[in-house]
């Protein structure tokens, strides 16, 4: 069935200052195949309130929200869901009737990851990163109860604002971090991220990776870093950004829809999403 844009296309779409094709692809891919009269397109903005404000005026059911407008956003958002609040970040926004609500699928997909991988909260992590993802990861752990937690970050304002923010401690590098503080990594930085300039490098240092217990990289293309594949060498329990993008893109997606696709299909989704 040919697939046309008509007068009752439902538009969604995603804000960033600099656009990707993962989303606009995983979405677009779902709709099609699932015979949905819907539309996703991407954009950039140098207005904000303007473009959440016509979000909310041409009635476009949701939108995907990166960096750098996940908090500035919040002040012209009628309601925070708690994914949202507990971490002052937005990553997605529902419209429904010219009301808009803000979630972060971010948290909650690193929420369902903490859950579905069983990671007691007695484990002892270090997080490296400071930045938006970083507040949505560490504040899903803080809400799991986690209590033992590094910040290792080298911008010290932000990396002692969020440790401070949860009660954890602070670190330039993590250098000065001991195994039994490291049973849980977790990167946060662009650190192993495809076409930047740290592509080849690993996150944590050889030694940290080989007496940690669990590896998780926030980084989501390549599907597996340098941080992924020395984790696999030496047999650690992995999680991936692979896994944080497709489950937090399936949030929004349920979010502006009400329709959860089968897994076979979502993971034909991003399969098809990460080759654009």
């Amino acid at each position: 069935m040919v697939r046309m844009i008509n007068k009752d296309t439902t538009v969604c779409m995603s804000l960033s200052a600099r656009p990707g094709n993962f989303g606009t692809r995983f979405h677009n891919y779902l709709y099609e195949k699932l015979d949905l009269n819907y539309i996703y397109k991407a954009f950039t903005t140098n207005n904000l309130k303007d473009a959440i404000y016509g979000i909310k005026a041409l009635a476009i059911r949701g939108c995907a929200i990166s960096m750098p407008y996940k908090q500035a956003c919040i002040e012209f958002i009628d309601e925070l869901d708690n994914s949202a609040k507990s971490i002052e970040s937005v990553n997605t926004i529902v419209n429904t009737n010219h009301y808009l609500k803000a979630y972060n699928t971010d948290y909650i997909a690193v929420a369902k990851l903490i859950e579905s991988n069983q990671i007691a909260k007695t484990t002892p992590f270090v997080l490296k990163g400071s930045g938006g993802m970083a507040n949505a990861v560490i504040g899903a752990f803080y809400d799991k109860g986690f209590k033992h937690g590094i910040i290792a970050a080298r911008n010290e304002s932000k990396g002692q604002a969020l440790a401070n923010r949860y009660g954890y401690q602070w670190v330039a590098d993590e250098a000065s971090i001991s195994p039994e503080q490291a049973k849980l990594i977790i990167n946060v930085t662009p650190i192993g991220m495809q076409g930047g300039s740290e592509a080849d490098q690993l996150a944590f240092s050889e030694t940290l990776i080989e007496q940690s217990e669990i590896v998780f990289d926030v980084v989501a293309l390549p599907v597996e870093t340098p941080l992924i594949k020395y984790a696999k060498r030496v047999n650690k329990k992995i999680i991936s950004g692979a896994d944080v993008a497709v489950l937090q893109a399936l949030e929004q997606f349920i979010l502006y829809t009400g329709i959860t696709p089968n897994e076979q299909l979502v993971l034909q989704a991003a399969e098809f999403a990460r080759q654009g």
